[in-house]
């Protein structure tokens, strides 16, 4: 791919967005034409929409090894998250109980949704994570109490890769009697996920994190459960979620699923080692660190903070070397503030800030890494030759972090 200075672009922010593939775009194309129906309408067009719907929830599903009905279509992760974890709450509060756990390290979609429930006199507790970013089962079977109604910790980590001990994590929760919510987002599709391995009551998926389009996701609630409605209207979704189905989206959604389930094992073993080749080549760098667990982790994520930079000037310019990275998640790149995840691993501020993420897709090449691993040194240097930061932490008035 080409952009108009005619510069290679190395696509390296896939947990950001990733491509649609051309299996869901396939997949999409004919509901956006020839079945156009409403699979709410009782004519013919309408109930052949319909029977597609349920085959996508189907296809859906079985891959994430639940049963049709309990997966609800959501426009991504952001509202599954939101769904889940006030239809917990709400669940606790009949109970009388209102204490809830989480990790310091989850996506803003579930920290925004625990504080707008301590406003209604939610009690959140916060779990630490290791400086790897790891919370274990034991500090979860610590943290619970006899009014704790959800345990809600993230599968898999959007900045920093690390993956948690889910399924461990869910059987203290079975055991305990509590609710078990996880934000899959960036799991699916890049490592198995099976609800029944998690022992997961609530879990959320987005598609275009696995070449499925933007703008749609998925809900797991284990049957029995009831949800709160976010939106109302329509009886859609058995009354959970009203609008008119994204059939197009759902289709393509469910085609991406599949592709990605069926050549997981392939596509692991092949990011997993361009990321080990990423990871020894930026190793190098002077004063520089991995961030996340170095095995526990995501087979397409690299993370790393360099000491002495600013991760903004890092990522423009390596954007004109024809590299498109982040400095952590999409949803927060706008804010000046360091990120919240660096913070919980123990990195200061100053470190923080100097941050790059390198998330991988099947689609990158081994010649595309060894691009990246030539120039984001260069970057790196030139970038502490005019800081005067590097200049002082170099002529020793400052102390190096790393």
């Amino acid at each position: 791919m080409l952009n108009n200075q005619e510069t290679p672009v190395i696509y390296v922010d896939n947990s950001a967005t990733t491509r649609m593939s051309q299996t869901a775009v396939a997949a999409m194309l004919p509901y956006m034409d020839k079945l156009y129906g409403n699979p709410s309408s009782l004519h013919s067009v309408g109930q052949q929409a319909a029977e597609c719907l349920a085959e996508a929830r189907a296809t859906i599903a079985g891959l994430l090894d639940c049963t049709p009905a309990e997966i609800y279509f959501t426009s991504g992760g952001s509202e599954s998250d939101n769904q889940a974890i006030l239809s917990a709450a709400a669940i606790g509060e009949r109970k009388g109980k209102k204490h809830i756990i989480s990790t310091a390290i989850e996506h803003h979609a579930v920290l925004h949704t625990l504080k707008k429930l301590q406003k209604r006199g939610f009690e959140v507790t916060l779990l630490d994570v290791s400086a790897e970013g790891m919370v274990t089962a034991g500090q979860v079977a610590d943290a619970i109490r006899p009014d704790t109604c959800l345990v809600s910790v993230m599968f898999a980590n959007n900045e920093i890769g690390t993956v948690q001990p889910i399924a461990e994590i869910g059987a203290v929760c079975k055991e305990k009697g509590v609710l078990f919510h996880t934000d899959a987002v960036q799991a699916v599709g890049h490592v198995p996920v099976s609800v029944k391995a998690a022992q997961a009551d609530f879990l959320a998926l987005s598609a275009h994190k696995f070449h499925g389009p933007k703008g749609i996701g998925v809900l797991y609630a284990r049957k029995g459960l009831p949800l709160v409605n976010l939106i109302e209207g329509g009886a859609q979704e058995r009354g959970k979620r009203a609008g008119t189905e994204n059939i197009p989206a759902i289709m393509g959604m469910a085609a991406a699923m599949k592709e990605a389930c069926e050549n997981l094992e392939a596509n692991m073993a092949k990011m997993q080692a361009l990321r080990d080749r990423l990871i020894e080549g930026l190793s190098v760098i002077p004063h520089s660190t991995l961030n996340g667990h170095p095995e526990k982790r995501l087979p397409n994520n690299v993370h790393f903070c360099f000491e002495g930079i600013e991760g903004e000037s890092l990522l423009l310019l390596l954007d004109d070397k024809g590299i498109c990275a982040s400095s952590g998640s999409a949803c927060t790149s706008g804010s000046l503030d360091p990120s919240h995840v660096l913070l919980a691993i123990g990195r200061p501020h100053e470190v923080a800030h100097g941050s790059l993420r390198l998330s991988l897709s099947e689609e990158n090449t081994p010649e595309e890494i060894e691009y990246i691993i030539k120039a984001v040194p260069e970057v790196v240097n030139y970038l502490r030759q005019i800081s005067p930061i590097w200049h002082d932490l170099q002529e020793g008035k400052k102390d190096h972090v790393i």
